[in-house]
């Protein structure tokens, strides 16, 4: 049975979750709650300050549609996992000490929840007619070790000198699923124990918040961006992707975050700058992408030509002559599945095949290199010359730089944490929760870069205007200038229906309905001013994210859920160039 929305109106928190229903022996909800209950509203008072620790137990949660499959590789997909959260408010704000972090379920729980959490920062207050207790309020996420889904959700509790409610938690809103296969609102309750903290414990967390909050990108709500233009312009922005596929939209224009709200089926999300998304073929254009050009630029660009096989050992012998670029290219020349024919290339020809799942699904390093060994083989034709799309190619990428970075820096080195140190925190992104690997004793490994990023789209927005301005920020080049350059203009980029072996005329290469090169497509746009055509740099993944970078300084951002569709719908429309359109009339290019 389908949950409906609450036809109550949006009010303050009280109305849609009233003390008695947080504090009572009936904690549980029969259904979900109107998002207003998860935020202050105007006519709330500051709350008590908040400090200390709070452990949540393990929580069965509710589904509706009914979850079909909900154990998953053992795990419980319908508990909430046992976490605990170090909190504390400054101001109004309720601050996680693991904000952006994926939280692991205490270790010696049975069953086991199939989720991690990342929490993110929310809010205390409290309500006029509340007494004497105070609300706080925070985004949590659903995520996984094991794919790059996300449930966006929201929990509350209340609390009064040193007691504390139950926690009513809810997630009305999502990322595309894959290994849950099923789109779902999940909802329920879990119980609490409050540890409180001595007075200044956090204060140096306190101030690492603020200045986080320092370094944010201006933001303001899409209606002030709207406002600025004529009536309708911005009419099928989000377009080809159906409205009820769409999870956010976003834009950076001229300098500012201008974000739209994200629909559920109990109002707005609350908080759309914390929530993060599992974006899913986007990490193809960032872990390696990234850290190609940041080795380019402290290195030199030779390290684009490293073999693939000097670096990971195993594999098959002609990972000796794949180059690091031909595997970002998608042109190792491996994988051995699907058609030969090459002109016209088919570039998705045995994408899911060779039992892909148990390849994906595999935990450890080890276990998904000899899911590679056993499934795949060597094509006939040389790298470099054919696309062939992989995920296999992007994984094993990641391992090889990784691997580079250890015979270089010492074992100690890893991919992803030289981006976080060189590139992401220099643009201001301080936590970028990415799935890795598990190892024995539940070691995280190696990153996946093939997916499994948990971004937000202020962050993903540093990234793109990274980009953009050449690869340098605030007079400090992070990236390889020239390469990052030529990435952008599409230089060298492969035709994918065409065998890169054979001449490739410039006609045949502007005529390409798509390019690709080191994770980036480049989708053909024909100019409705002056019919001049661009391939326009475009980081994309299943379910339909989308970021695009386009010559007149603007992002477009677009996060999605399309996928597992029910049978018969669409994703998108037939108007694959809608939103250009929208961002070529704001400012030719």
């Amino acid at each position: 049975m389908c949950v409906l929305r609450s036809t109550a109106f949006a009010g303050p928190a009280s109305l849609h979750l009233p003390v008695p229903s947080l504090t009572g022996p009936a904690s549980a909800s029969a259904s979900p709650v109107d998002h207003a209950a998860f935020k202050p509203a105007a006519d709330a008072l500051p709350a008590a300050a908040l400090q200390g620790t709070l452990e949540i137990a393990q929580g069965r949660l509710q589904s509706s549609p009914r979850l079909v499959k909900s154990i998953i590789d053992g795990r419980d997909a319908l508990l909430f996992p046992a976490i605990s959260l170090a909190l504390f408010s400054d101001g109004n704000l309720l601050v996680p000490l693991q904000r952006g972090s994926m939280v692991r379920e205490v270790a010696t729980k049975s069953p086991r929840s199939y989720w991690r959490v990342i929490p993110q920062t929310g809010r205390v207050w409290r309500e006029p007619g509340d007494g004497e207790w105070s609300r706080a309020a925070l985004p949590l996420m659903l995520v996984n070790d094991t794919e790059n889904h996300a449930h966006q959700g929201v929990a509350t509790f209340l609390y009064r000198d040193g007691n504390i409610s139950a926690l009513r938690l809810q997630f009305a809103q999502h990322t595309g699923p894959y290994l849950l296969k099923q789109h779902v609102v999940l909802w329920g309750s879990a119980a609490l124990r409050w540890r409180t903290a001595v007075p200044g414990a956090f204060d140096a967390e306190r101030a690492a918040a603020r200045r986080e909050r320092d370094e944010q990108l201006p933001v303001k709500p899409w209606a002030e961006l709207v406002n600025q233009f004529p009536a309708g312009t911005f009419e099928g922005f989000g377009g080809p992707v159906l409205p009820q596929w769409q999870v956010l939209n976003a834009m950076v224009y001229r300098g500012t975050l201008y974000v739209q709200d994200s629909p559920t089926p109990y109002g707005p999300y609350p908080y759309p700058l914390e929530m993060r998304f599992g974006v899913r073929s986007v990490m193809k254009s960032i872990a390696a992408p990234l850290a190609l050009l940041r080795l380019a630029e402290t290195l030199g660009p030779y390290v684009l030509e490293l073999r693939i096989g000097d670096y990971v050992p195993g594999l098959d012998a002609k990972f000796k002559r794949i180059r690091f670029i031909d595997a970002a290219n998608m042109a190792s020349g491996f994988g051995g599945l699907g058609s030969l024919v090459t002109q016209p290339n088919n570039p998705y020809a045995g994408y899911l095949e060779g039992d892909y799942d148990a390849w994906y699904t595999a935990p450890s390093t080890a276990q998904k290199l000899e899911a590679i060994r056993r499934n795949l083989k060597p094509y006939p034709w040389e790298p470099g010359t054919v696309m062939r799309y992989r995920d296999q190619d992007y994984f094993l990428l990641g391992a090889a730089i990784d691997g580079f970075l250890k015979s270089v820096r010492g074992p100690e080195a890893d991919l992803w944490r030289m981006l976080e140190e060189e590139v992401f925190a220099p643009i201001g992104i301080r936590h970028a929760p990415a799935v890795r690997t598990r190892e024995s004793n539940e070691r995280d490994g190696v990153i996946w870069a093939n997916a499994g990023y948990y971004p937000t789209v202020e962050e993903l927005a540093k990234i793109a205007l990274l980009l953009q301005s050449g690869g340098a920020h605030q007079g400090r080049q992070l990236l390889h200038a020239a390469l990052t350059r030529d990435l952008l203009a599409a230089r060298e980029a492969l035709v994918p229906t065409v065998d890169g072996s054979r001449d490739i005329d410039a006609a045949t290469r502007t005529a390409a309905p798509m390019l690709y090169r080191m994770g980036y497509w480049f989708p053909r746009y024909v100019s409705t001013r002056d019919g001049s055509v661009r391939h326009l740099p475009s980081m994309q993944g299943s379910g339909e994210n989308r970021l695009t970078i386009y010559p007149n300084g603007i992002i477009a951002l677009h996060m999605g859920k399309a996928s597992e569709l029910p049978a018969g719908e669409r994703a998108t429309s037939d108007d694959a160039d809608a939103t250009h359109r929208i961002v070529e009339r704001l400012a030719p290019f």
